[in-house]
């Protein structure tokens, strides 16, 4: 589990920039594996990506796979490859299932990140509307949130994986049914996302993005990507909305 003594002040970005992403949202848009949780923490996905291989191999259909990727350790980048190879088959289908399964294994073992379920808790509490984005199932994403007692901060605004999936981030359509279906404009939305692709997704919906990065790797792919304000820990947008809440009730 990440330790609750990680750096605590904003990586990147201003403290003024970081207070107005926050206390502005009126709607936040959660990615899943990664800000709310590490749900491979305890059940390799390295594991998963092989054992997905070798059901491929059984098929006959290990060539689907460049040598790259059948050696790749993250499951959705062979979810991907497969999905461009076998658009709409059959056999996207059941590797998808298969996936599903292996992430629903893996909640049992996930880990949440650090300050993220009283994080969740405080802006529910705060009237501010809460919804997931991600690329893993939407089943995964309520049985990891129900396990956490956490579902009824986010139900019924958990979207994910659908059986296109070309539609994955870093394509806008899970974060703009979320926005249609909580009646938001995206200026007044935020995003919370670890990759890229969840920053593509986030400028291609016009939703204000803050990334969330433990590891300094991907610290450096957010700047990369023009991320502006990112953060090491989610202690620090936990502590602004206390100080905002405890300020207007001064007032």
């Amino acid at each position: 589990m990440t330790s609750d003594t990680e750096q605590t002040e904003p990586v990147a970005g201003h403290r003024a920039g970081l207070r107005d992403l926050v206390v502005g949202a009126r709607v936040v848009l959660w990615d899943f594996d990664g800000p709310i949780c590490r749900l491979f923490a305890g059940y390799s996905a390295d594991r998963v990506a092989g054992e997905l291989v070798d059901w491929l191999a059984g098929q006959g259909l290990r060539e689907l796979l460049t040598r790259e990727e059948q050696v790749h350790p993250d499951p959705h980048v062979l979810l991907g490859a497969v999905n461009r190879r076998r658009h709409r088959s059959d056999l996207v289908a059941d590797f998808e299932e298969r996936l599903t399964r292996e992430e629903l294994r893996a909640v049992a073992t996930a880990w949440p990140t650090a300050y993220a379920d009283p994080l969740i808790r405080t802006w529910s509490a705060l009237g501010v509307g809460l919804a997931v984005t991600t690329n893993n199932s939407p089943r995964v994403a309520s049985e990891y949130l129900g396990t956490r007692g956490l579902l009824d901060c986010f139900a019924p605004h958990i979207y994910g994986r659908t059986r296109d999936l070309n539609l994955l981030k870093p394509d806008p359509y899970c974060l703009n049914r979320a926005l249609s279906a909580m009646g938001v404009a995206p200026a007044r939305a935020l995003m919370v996302g670890d990759s890229a692709s969840d920053l593509t997704a986030a400028r291609a919906a016009g939703v204000p993005f803050l990334g969330y990065a433990r590891e300094e790797h991907k610290h450096k792919a957010l700047k990369q990507a023009g991320a502006d304000t990112v953060v090491d820990s989610l202690e620090p947008v936990l502590r602004l909305l206390w100080e905002n809440a405890a300020a207007h009730t001064d007032d």
